[in-house]
């Protein structure tokens, strides 16, 4: 599911002979100063985040367009149809500054939008994004405080947001065909209360159980919504901020003593969905970066650890609100 540079890899769409035929530009790179603040989301008990200034609002945009008319280029030599993909990112770049929403989603299905409505050609597109996100920096408040700065910031190396919305020409206004949020890169470590017994025990089995482990994963979360309009922003207490999910999965992992990263994953998608009522369903990639014990001869809890080899496990797994029933019989 994963990639350095995007979360989740566009599925080839085909056309209506069963043929695949797209084209795009990937890796634009695009900065809005002081865009539309993401004001009157709903707080939940997980976390303090309750809006965003959106000073910097920056994103790495993957466009993919599909149509019928494109197969000249690619059977007859003929470019009449095509869009240059240098002319799709000049495009992005535009409508970076015409765009008055607050959210990741949001800014896709206006771009998007803008490209079917632009180039007739152009039957459907799919758009998405990781956020570039930033970190508001502390400085002299004057009076012996600090405080955070409203100009100076720091390019984040922490989890990103994450859109996917794939748009289909429709009668009159485009129809959002799917659409995918999400939050990517989340790493996490907790010293203890964890574990990893039980599981089957063979001739090809090495690892020790683990009544207590230190646990280190990273963690990439999507969802979609029942009605994906509720993505872009317009209503605000409907959308799910990538920073409140980022909230809860640190929040449970703190509070379950887990005894499989399966176990801790399937517990953050129960309490995103009780929290998110809105959302049709959440998905998960979990990897396994658990480090190897080299000492545990010292005082107390106290442990010498080291990375682990390759190679390392991983976890994908879907849930949707079924799981909550099952789990209150």
């Amino acid at each position: 599911m994963t990639t350095d540079s995007m979360p989740i890899e566009s599925v080839d769409s085909p056309d209506d002979s069963g043929r695949t035929m797209n084209y795009g530009k990937e890796k634009v790179s695009v900065y809005r100063t002081y865009a539309t603040p993401l004001d009157g989301v709903r707080t939940i008990p997980e976390s303090q985040f309750d809006g965003r200034e959106n000073i910097l609002f920056g994103h790495d945009v993957r466009v993919q367009v599909e149509g019928e008319e494109f197969l000249s280029s690619f059977s007859e030599r003929d470019n009449s149809m095509v869009v240059a993909t240098d002319s799709m990112k000049n495009f992005v770049l535009h409508q970076a500054g015409e765009y008055d929403g607050a959210t990741t989603e949001g800014f896709l299905h206006f771009v998007g939008s803008q490209f079917l409505e632009t180039y007739s050609q152009m039957e459907r597109v799919r758009m998405s994004a990781n956020e570039i996100a930033f970190d508001e920096r502390s400085v002299p408040a004057g009076n012996g405080e600090f405080e955070l700065s409203d100009l100076v910031f720091r390019v984040s190396d922490d989890e990103s947001a994450f859109g996917e919305v794939y748009l289909a020409r429709g009668e009159d206004v485009p129809v959002i065909e799917d659409l995918t949020g999400g939050v990517t890169d989340i790493e996490l470590v907790k010293v203890k209360g964890s574990s990893f017994e039980g599981y089957v025990q063979d001739e090809y089995t090495t690892l020790p159980e683990r009544a207590d482990r230190t646990l280190y994963i990273t963690l990439d979360i999507f969802w979609s919504y029942t009605d994906p309009e509720n993505a872009l922003g317009e209503e605000p207490e409907q959308y799910v901020p990538a920073e409140q999910v980022r909230d809860i999965a640190q929040v449970v992992f703190h509070e379950v003593d887990s005894n499989s990263i399966q176990d801790l994953i399937y517990q953050i998608g129960q309490r995103v969905l009780k929290r998110f009522p809105q959302l049709e369903s959440v998905s998960f990639e979990a990897n396994n970066r658990t480090w190897i014990r080299e000492r545990d001869d010292l005082d107390g809890d106290a442990k010498v650890l080291k990375e682990p080899p390759r190679p390392t496990g991983f976890q994908q797994f879907s849930m949707d609100h079924s799981d909550l029933e099952e789990t209150a019989q």
